[in-house]
C-alpha cells in the first residue's frame, strides 16, 4: 500500500513541526488583551484533556513530524499535574519549552532542569508596577520580576513577551531594550492582535515601523545590529552592539510571517486550530475518546489552513470586529 502523504503539510507546502499545547483555560492573572473584563465561560473539567490524553495525542503529532512542543495556557503552571505532563512529554523526541507569566516558576525550577526545558517565554508587558497591576488586574509585579531574575541566574534562556499597546506601554520600548545591556535575555515586542473580547482596534497598534523608528532615535545607527533569523522564526531579531541580550519584533499584523509558518495549536479542550487567527477548530478529543483514528481529522484541518492569518488577508477583514468575535479569547486558545 502506498505510504500516506505527510498529514502535517498544508496545501501551500508548509510543514507543521511545531505544536503548541494549552494545558488549561485557567490563569492566575487577568490580562486585558487576553481575557475579557467580564471573564469567560470555562470548559467543564470533563472536557479538558487528561495528562494521558495530552501525551497520547502529542505522540501522534510527533509520529508525523512535530519536533517542538510548547506548553501554554491560560497559565500552564496552575494545572495541578503540570509536572506530570512535563515529565511525560519530555520522554518524546522533541524540544520542549513553555510560556508562563512567571508567578509560579520558582516552584518548577528543578522540574524544568530535570526534563530538559531550557527556554522559558515569560509574558511581561510593563516594567512599571502600577501599569502591571492595571493590565493584569493583579498585584504580582515584584514576584514576577524576581522569578525572571531567578530563571536568568539559573541559566535558562529567557524570552520576555511584551504586547505593545499605543498610549499604554509604547513609551517603555527603550526601557525594555536597556534590560538587554546587562542581561542575556531576548525582549520580544508583539503587535496587539485581535481576539474575542479584547477590544482590539488598529489605533492601539504599535507597528514594526514605529518600534524601529523609536530604536533609531535612541541609538546610533552603527550600533543597531540586524541578527540572522532562525528558520520559521516569527520574529525579526536585533541587538545593540556589546549588549548581552537582544530584542525582536513579532509583527503579525503589519508584516505577517505566514509564508513560513510551521505552527499548530491544540487547545486545552482538545480542539485543533491550524492558525492563531482561525475562526474554525477541529474536535480531536471527542473522536480520540471514542476510539477513532484522529489522523484524518488532523490532515483535513491542516489542508484547510489559509495562506494568511486565518483568511483575514486584507485590512478590511482584519478590522472587521465580527470576524474577531468568531474566534476564541486568547486565554482559551493558548499563546
Amino acid at each position: 500500500m502506498e505510504e500516506t502523504q505527510n498529514i502535517l503539510r498544508d496545501s501551500f507546502g508548509r510543514d507543521h513541526s511545531y505544536l503548541r499545547i494549552s494545558l488549561t483555560e485557567l490563569c492566575n492573572l487577568r490580562c486585558t488583551y487576553c481575557m475579557p473584563a467580564e471573564g469567560i465561560a470555562l470548559s467543564p473539567k470533563s472536557h479538558i484533556m487528561t495528562y494521558e490524553e495530552v501525551y497520547n495525542i502529542a505522540k501522534i503529532f510527533v509520529k508525523h513530524g512535530v519536533s517542538k512542543i510548547r506548553l501554554t495556557g491560560g497559565e500552564p503552571l496552575v494545572r495541578k499535574d503540570a509536572d506530570v505532563i512535563i515529565e511525560k512529554l519530555a520522554s518524546l523526541p522533541v524540544e520542549l519549552s513553555l510560556t508562563t507569566n512567571a508567578v509560579l516558576v520558582d516552584r518548577f525550577i528543578e522540574i524544568f532542569k530535570t526534563n530538559g526545558i531550557r527556554t522559558i517565554n515569560v509574558s511581561l508587558d510593563s516594567l512599571d508596577p502600577d501599569k502591571f497591576l492595571q493590565i493584569t488586574r493583579r498585584n504580582n509585579f515584584d514576584k514576577v520580576y524576581k522569578n525572571i531574575m531567578l530563571l536568568v541566574n539559573e541559566g535558562f534562556k529567557v524570552k520576555l513577551n511584551v504586547v505593545l499597546m499605543k498610549g499604554f506601554n509604547d513609551n517603555e520600548i527603550i526601557d525594555f531594550i536597556e534590560l538587554t545591556k546587562d542581561l542575556p535575555i531576548v525582549i520580544r515586542f508583539i503587535e496587539f492582535m485581535p481576539f474575542s473580547g479584547n477590544q482590539w482596534n488598529k489605533e492601539k497598534l504599535v507597528s514594526l515601523q514605529y518600534i524601529l523608528e523609536t530604536v533609531d532615535k535612541s541609538y546610533d545607527e552603527s550600533t543597531i545590529m540586524r541578527l540572522t533569523d532562525a528558520p520559521n522564526d516569527t520574529s525579526k531579531n536585533y541587538q545593540i552592539e556589546n549588549y548581552k541580550g537582544s530584542f525582536a519584533i513579532i509583527s503579525s499584523i503589519t508584516n505577517p510571517f505566514c509564508d513560513s509558518c510551521n505552527r499548530i495549536r491544540l487547545t486545552a479542550n482538545g480542539q485543533l486550530k491550524n492558525c492563531l487567527f482561525s475562526t474554525t477548530e477541529s474536535d480531536l478529543l471527542t473522536q480520540y475518546r471514542a476510539g477513532e483514528n484522529i489522523e484524518p481529522i488532523i490532515q483535513k484541518t491542516i489542508q484547510a489552513k489559509y495562506k494568511m492569518r486565518g483568511g483575514m488577508d486584507t485590512n478590511k477583514k482584519l478590522e472587521d470586529a465580527s470576524l474577531h468575535a468568531q474566534n476564541r479569547s486568547m486565554i482559551t486558545i493558548g499563546g
